[in-house]
């Protein structure tokens, strides 16, 4: 994807296999497992470097466009657009966008994650993060949590690497800004890099009932993902910290009226 905008064609053809599934997500599941069986056999083998990260990113990408799902996309022009690296600040709804992300990013530049340290010791997903050198913490202690990602996280970016972080402690639909912590711009302003809003309207991919990672696809909602401008923080970050915010909640209003 070379253009700064991307919408899934209104023709974008339907698997056959997902068609036949009566509106269930079973195709849909069969396949990503499956897919995340590969990357963990690529990523055991030592085969799991960035391009291949991208790459293995964007199969579930289109996987999710041909079991119905219909992405819009803006602003990708300003993921790369910073010659430093960035500090990556999003909202969090569900795993699709852990999915995505590093294909829409990572095919730009290097980057990595924050995440819980429980995705280490997961049975499919384990292989792949390890393999991603993440910034682990345990959501247990928060102020050794706090320290964990000061610390890895400048380091990462002092090597070039983005970051991307999820300031809400869980995945939720609905955004609440009291909820939505300043530890990407602490970061970003200790590392004296960008910081780059991204606003996401990801629910067409349910959490799920029984297994968390796996949950419905309502094909009648609309994928979003915006991008946003970088921003240097300047002071104490409250100004970004607060125009990050306005962004997402601007975002999510549009796409609801929309």
């Amino acid at each position: 994807m070379n253009t700064p905008i991307y919408d899934t064609p209104a023709d974008y053809p339907r698997a056959l296999g997902d068609k036949l599934s009566l509106g269930t997500s079973a195709y849909f599941a069969v396949r990503f497992i499956g897919m995340l069986a590969g990357n963990r056999k690529l990523a055991r083998t030592g085969q799991f470097d960035t391009a291949t990260w991208a790459s293995r990113s964007m199969d579930i990408f289109h996987l999710i466009e041909n079991c119905g799902g219909r992405f819009h996309i803006e602003g990708m022009d300003f993921i790369d657009q910073s010659k430093k690296p960035v500090v990556f600040i999003s909202n969090h709804m569900g795993m699709l966008e852990t999915m995505v992300f590093p294909g829409l990013i990572a095919s730009r530049r290097e980057v990595t994650f924050v995440v819980k340290d429980s995705l280490i010791s997961h049975p499919l997903f384990g292989p792949v993060m390890q393999a991603r050198s993440p910034i682990t913490v345990e959501r247990k202690d928060p102020i050794k949590d706090f320290k964990r990602v000061m610390s890895m996280g400048a380091e990462k970016l002092q090597q070039g690497i983005s970051v991307v972080v999820f300031p809400q402690s869980q995945r939720v639909v609905t955004f609440d800004p009291k909820a939505f912590n300043t530890l990407g711009i602490k970061l970003a302003k200790k590392a004296g890099v960008p910081v780059v809003p991204i606003a996401i309207k990801t629910d067409f991919w349910k959490n799920g009932k029984w297994i968390k990672d796996i949950g419905h696809l309502d094909r009648r909602l609309p994928i979003h993902i915006r991008f946003g401008k970088p921003m240097e923080i300047d002071g104490p970050g409250k100004k970004e910290h607060q125009l990050i915010i306005d962004f997402i909640s601007r975002s999510l209003q549009e796409w609801r009226v929309g």
